[in-house]
C-alpha cells in the first residue's frame, strides 16, 4: 500500500509540474503574439544534428560507468585501508568519481560543439 502511494505521488507531482511548464510557455507566447512582440526568443539558434546528440549521449554514459566504476574501486581501497566505513566510501566515491565524470564530459562536449 505505501509503495503505491509513493509512485502515484510520483506520478502526480511529474504531470503537475510538466502541465504547468508547458500551459505557462503556451500563455506567454499567446500573450506576445497578441502584442505584436517578436516571438523568435524562443527559436532556438543553435541546431544539432542527431549524431551529435546521439555522440554526447554515448559520451556521457561511457564516462558515468567509468566514474561509477573508479568509484567502486577508490570506495574499496578507503575502506581496506581503513579510513571510512564501507557503505560511506562507496556511496560517496560513487557520487564523486560520477560527478567528475560529468564534468569532465561537458568540457569535452563544449569542445565539440566549438569545432
Amino acid at each position: 500500500m505505501e509503495v503505491s502511494i509513493v509512485f502515484i505521488s510520483l506520478f502526480i507531482a511529474i504531470f503537475g509540474i510538466c502541465y504547468l511548464y508547458y500551459n505557462t510557455r503556451h500563455k506567454e507566447r499567446l500573450a506576445l503574439i497578441e502584442k505584436d512582440k517578436d516571438v523568435s526568443v524562443f527559436a532556438s539558434k543553435k541546431t544539432y544534428k542527431s549524431s551529435n546528440i546521439g555522440k554526447i549521449i554515448i559520451l556521457n554514459l561511457g564516462l558515468i560507468s567509468i566514474g561509477v566504476g573508479t568509484g567502486i574501486l577508490f570506495g574499496s581501497f578507503l575502506y581496506h585501508v581503513g579510513w571510512m566505513q564501507e557503505e560511506v566510501a562507496i556511496s560517496a566515491s560513487i557520487f564523486l568519481m560520477s560527478g567528475i565524470a560529468l564534468i569532465i564530459g561537458f568540457f569535452i562536449t563544449k569542445k565539440m560543439d566549438e569545432e
